[in-house]
C-alpha cells in the first residue's frame, strides 16, 4: 500500500488527490482518535498494567521484534496466522503484562541500577566480545541493529531487565526440590530394561502377487488423492545480504592492517602477574608490615594476623587492566619476587608482592587477518544491503519486476521454472538453487501472480520475491502413475500380511509359546538389546520400539510396527532393572537443577500472577487484535 501511495503521489495529479486524502484522514483523527488522550484508555492502548499502560504501538514494535527474531531463529518468517496458531500473540502479550507489572513493582521498592553498572553489564555480555575477547563497540551496535534496536532503547531495556531479575531472583533464591520428588524422577529417569526381538519384513510377508488390471484400478480409485499432481509455482527472487555482497568485496592488507593496529592490544594476550595483595587503612601501618615482610614474614602468616584467609591475599594470575589503575602501574613495574612499597589505591594502602610473571603475546597478523577481514568485508556489506535495499525498493515501487529490477541494480536473480509448496520440481527432487533457510517458497505459495510482495528478511539482508505463473493442482490419470501405484499397493499388502503374523506370534507367546522356536519357524533370528533407558536409542533398536518396551510389564510380550509399516518387530520384556541412585552423579546434579530451574519458574510465575491482580490488569482485546492482524 506504501508503495502505492508512493507511485500515486509522483505527479502533480496524484499529489493534488493524496492532499485531499490525508486531509480527510487528519479530520477523521481530531473525530475519532483524539478522544482516546482524554479518555486514556482507548483504542490505542492495548493493555494497562497498575498506572503502566501499554500502547498499541509500543505493544506493535514488541510483537514484531519476537516475531522477527523466532523466524531469524527458524530460518524462515512467521505469518501472522502462524504466529496466532501456534499461540504467540497470547504468549507476547502475556510476557509484556508480566514485564509491566514487574516493572511497577520495582519502581514502587524504589530499586535502581546505576548507569555504570548497566554499563558494565552490557560490556561483560560474550555475544558483544570480538575476535580478541574484549567488548567489541562495532558489533556491539550491529547486533543491536541487525535485531531493530537503538542505542538508547537497548541500554533502557536492559535496566529495566537488570530490575526484574532483582525481583525475581529473590523471589526464587533458596528453593530446593523435596528428596522424594528427586529419588522418583531420578528411579524413572534412569531405569533400564531389555528386551528380546524379531523383526519381520518383507521376507515374512510370503509372495505377493502382481494386481490383476481390475485390483490397481481399483486402489488408484480409493487413493487417488495420494496421487493428486501438486499445484506448482513459477517464482523468480533476488538476495541482497550481507553474505551474498561480501562476496563482492575484496579487502586489502592495508585495510586489514589498520584495523589490526587498532586493536592490536586487544587481540593480544595481555602480560599476567600472579600476585599477593594486602591492604591496610593507612600508609604507617602498610610501612610498618612492609618491614616485617622485608624481615622475611610470609603474605600468608601477615594475613591470618589480619583476619584474611589465604584466598584473600593470594589475588592469582591477574591482568593490570583487572587491578586498582595505581596499583596496576605499580605492580607491572616491579620485578619478580619484589615487595612493593606501599600504594595508595582507591581502597586503602597496598602492599603487593608479585610473585610469578607470564610475559604477554603479542598479537600476530597473519593469525587474525582472515577474521579481520571478514569482519571488514560484512561491515562494508552491511552498508552496501542498506543502499541496494534503497534502491530495490524504488525499483518496485515503480512498478518494475523482481528479474528487471535485479538487472539494472547488476544483481543476479533466480527463476525456478516450477515448485510445489515441499520446495520438489515436477521430478520430485528438491530445488536446488534455493538457498537453505530461505522460505520464500511458502511465502510465494500465499501469494499470487502480479502481487507486490513485501521483501523478506533473511540472513542480515532482504530477499524481493514475484510469482510469475502457476501451475494448478490435478488429479492425475492411473497411466502417469501407474508404477507408484504398484509400488504403493505392495508396501500395503506387506503392512496387512505382516501384522496379521505379527498378531498371531504374540497370541502364540501369550499362551507360552518361545519366541526362538517362532522366530526359527518364520525364517528369523532373535535379537537382544539390555540396559537402555527410556529416552536412550540403542543401536537397531527403533524409538517406538523402546518406547512399546516401557509400556509393558516383566515378562510381557508386544508389537512395534516400524514406520511405514515395511517392517514389524514382535517382542518379550524380558528385565526390569532399577539402579540405585549416586545423589553426587553428573546426572542427578543436572536432573536437580532442572527442577530447581522449574520450581523458580513456577514460584515466579505465581508471585507475577498474583502481582497482576494485585495491582490491577485490564486488556484491550480489540487493540490487540488489530496488532496480532486477528481481526482481518
Amino acid at each position: 500500500m506504501l508503495r502505492g501511495m508512493r507511485k500515486a503521489s509522483s505527479n502533480w495529479l496524484g499529489k493534488t488527490i493524496m492532499a485531499v486524502v490525508m486531509g480527510v484522514l487528519i479530520i477523521s483523527f481530531g473525530v475519532w482518535g483524539i478522544a482516546d488522550i482524554f479518555r486514556g484508555f482507548g483504542q490505542s492502548t492495548v493493555a494497562t498494567v497498575g498506572h503502566t499502560e501499554i500502547s498499541l504501538n509500543e505493544f506493535r514494535q514488541i510483537y514484531t521484534d519476537r516475531l522477527q527474531q523466532i523466524g531469524r531463529q527458524f530460518g524462515r518468517p512467521l505469518t501472522p496466522e502462524q504466529a496466532r496458531a501456534f499461540g504467540l500473540d497470547r504468549q507476547v502479550l502475556q510476557q509484556t503484562i508480566a514485564e509491566a507489572a514487574l516493572d511497577e513493582e520495582a519502581r514502587r521498592l524504589g530499586l535502581g541500577q546505576s548507569d555504570d553498572q548497566i554499563r558494565q553489564l552490557i560490556m561483560n555480555d560474550p555475544n558483544f566480545k570480538g575476535v580478541g575477547g574484549n567488548f567489541d563497540a562495532n558489533r556491539f551496535q550491529a547486533m543491536i541493529r541487525n535485531f531493530g534496536y537503538t542505542e538508547q532503547r537497548y541500554v533502557s531495556e536492559q535496566r529495566k531487565v537488570s530490575l526484574r531479575r532483582q525481583i525475581t531472583g529473590t523471589i526464587g533464591a533458596g528453593l530446593e526440590p523435596p528428596k522424594a520428588m528427586l529419588d522418583v524422577l531420578t528411579r524413572f529417569q534412569n531405569e533400564q530394561r531389555a528386551i528380546e526381538f524379531v523383526k519381520l519384513d518383507a521376507a515374512q510377508a510370503g509372495t505377493i502377487d502382481a494386481p490383476s488390471p481390475e485390483a490397481l484400478a481399483a486402489y488408484f480409485e480409493d487413493h487417488k488423492v495420494q496421487f493428486r499432481a501438486p499445484e506448482f509455482r513459477k517464482i523468480a527472487f533476488v538476495v541482497i545480504s550481507p553474505e551474498e555482497i561480501g562476496k563482492w568485496t575484496q579487502v586489502s592488507d592495508d585495510d586489514a592492517k589498520k584495523l589490526f593496529d587498532q586493536r592490536k592490544n586487544q587481540l593480544g594476550t595481555p602480560e599476567k602477574r600472579q600476585i599477593h595483595q594486602i591492604v591496610f587503612p593507612n600508609v604507617a601501618e602498610a610501612q610498618a608490615a612492609r618491614e616485617r615482610l622485608a624481615g622475611g614474614l610470609s603474605f600468608e602468616d601477615l594475613g591470618k594476623e589480619r583476619g584474611l584467609s589465604a584466598s584473600d591475599v593470594d589475588l592469582g594470575l591477574v591482568t593490570k587492566s583487572s587491578l586498582d589503575p595505581a596499583i596496576g602501574d605499580a605492580v607491572f613495574a616491579l620485578p619478580a619476587g619484589e615487595i612493593s612499597q606501599p600504594i595508595q589505591g582507591r581502597l586503602g594502602t597496598a602492599i603487593v608482592k608479585v610473585d610469578k610473571i607470564e610475559p604477554g603475546v603479542e598479537a600476530n597478523y597473519a593469525s587474525v587477518a582472515g577474521d579481520i577481514k571478514r569482519e571488514i568485508a560484512t561491515e562494508r556489506a552491511r552498508v552496501k544491503v542498506a543502499e541496494l535495499r534503497d534502491k530495490m525498493e524504488d525499483e518496485r515501487g515503480a512498478g518494475t519486476s523482481v528479474v528487471d529490477a535485479a538487472q539494472k541494480l547488476g544483481l543476479t536473480a533466480v527463476t525456478v521454472d516450477a515448485v510445489d509448496r515441499s520446495g520438489r520440481a515436477p521430478d520430485g527432487q528438491p530445488v536446488a538453487n534455493i538457498p537453505q533457510g530461505l522460505d520464500v517458497v511458502s511465502q510465494a505459495f500465499a501469494s499470487d501472480v502480479g502481487v507486490d510482495n513485501d521483501p523478506i528478511s533473511f540472513r542480515g539482508g532482504y530477499v524481493w520475491y514475484d510469482v510469475l505463473a502457476i501451475t494448478p493442482s490435478r488429479d492425475r490419470n492411473l497411466d502417469e502413475v501407474r508404477d507408484q501405484v504398484e509400488a504403493r499397493w505392495r508396501q500395503d499388502q506387506i503392512a496387512a500380511k505382516l501384522k496379521t503374523k505379527a498378531t498371531e506370534m504374540v497370541q502364540k507367546l501369550e499362551q507360552g509359546g518361545k519366541l526362538a522356536d517362532e522366530a526359527a519357524a518364520i525364517g528369523a533370528k532373535v535379537e537382544t538389546a539390555s540396559g537402555f533407558k527410556r529416552d536412550d536409542s540403542p543401536a537397531g533398536v527403533p524409538s517406538n520400539l523402546v518406547a512399546a518396551a516401557f509400556r509393558t510389564a516383566k515378562d510381557g510380550v508386544g508389537q512395534a510396527p516400524v514406520t511405514g509399516g515395511s517392517e514389524v518387530i514382535v517382542f518379550r520384556l524380558t528385565d526390569i532393572i532399577d539402579p540405585a541412585a549416586d545423589a553426587a552423579s553428573d546426572a542427578v546434579k543436572k536432573l536437580k537443577d532442572s527442577i530447581d530451574r522449574a520450581l523458580t519458574d513456577e514460584q515466579v510465575a505465581s508471585y507475577v500472577n498474583k502481582l497482576e491482580t494485585d495491582i490491577g490488569t485490564t486488556i484491550n482485546q480489540a487493540a490487540f487484535a488489530q496488532v496480532t492482524g486477528a481481526n482481518q
